[in-house]
């Protein structure tokens, strides 16, 4: 089995273990009705439409 050579400092640990915490970044993709970015599965915020209909009146 595997023995590191020398031990890892509390912070050179700690600082390993947090770059598993980083977020990615959020999906996207493009409303089919007006050619926007929006979020998957969401309304479009821009022309209100959701599967092909109508869902919300935007201004």
């Amino acid at each position: 089995m595997a023995v590191p050579k020398k031990k890892k400092s509390k912070a050179k640990g700690r600082s390993h273990q947090a770059a598993a915490w980083r977020l990615g970044r959020p999906a996207r993709s493009v409303c089919p009705h007006c050619q926007a970015s929006k979020t998957p599965h969401v309304v479009c915020p821009s022309c209100g439409w959701y599967k092909g209909r109508q869902a919300v009146e935007v201004d």
